[in-house]
């Protein structure tokens, strides 16, 4: 993965870790990002692929919710969970279960407000309820494939 260059739109140094689907231009944030959807110009030939890959063309630059596909780049399209297993996290019982916790929605919510949301969700992965949190969100998403097990 090659180094994060300079954001298009506030100019920070090697902070622009996602790009525009439509026009491939960096940014650092979804402030950034809200404020280049504004004034984005769709490169033709970037347009072009994306519907020679079935992909279409995202949604208008100026209007609607933000989308994923606004804040990952080309190399985080692989950890992308597909919205089908999304689904499945709703369905859950278990995660509905922890979910009832005030301390686990608490800490979500710190996670979610935090500007360095990495390190705090390395802090976070040291509490025994939030690592419950997460292995259950990945026993659903990802479920274990049944290795070493022997047959019946």
């Amino acid at each position: 993965m090659r180094a994060p260059g300079p954001c298009a739109e506030c100019g920070a140094g090697g902070a622009a870790r996602y790009r525009c689907p439509r026009c491939g231009t960096a940014y650092c944030s979804v402030p950034c990002c809200r404020t280049h959807r504004e004034r984005c110009v769709p490169d033709p030939r970037r347009e072009r692929q994306r519907e020679a890959a079935g992909q279409g063309s995202p949604p208008a630059p100026a209007h609607g919710p933000l989308a994923l596909g606004d804040i990952l780049s080309e190399e985080d399209e692989q950890d992308r969970v597909p919205l089908q297993k999304l689904k499945l996290l709703g369905e859950s019982e278990e995660l509905r279960a922890l979910l009832l916790n005030p301390h686990l929605r608490q800490l979500l919510l710190t996670l979610d407000q935090a500007q360095d949301k990495s390190s705090l969700m390395r802090k976070f992965m040291q509490e025994p309820l939030f690592v419950e949190f997460a292995d259950c969100c990945l026993s659903i998403v990802e479920p274990p494939e049944k290795e070493n097990v022997l047959p019946e």
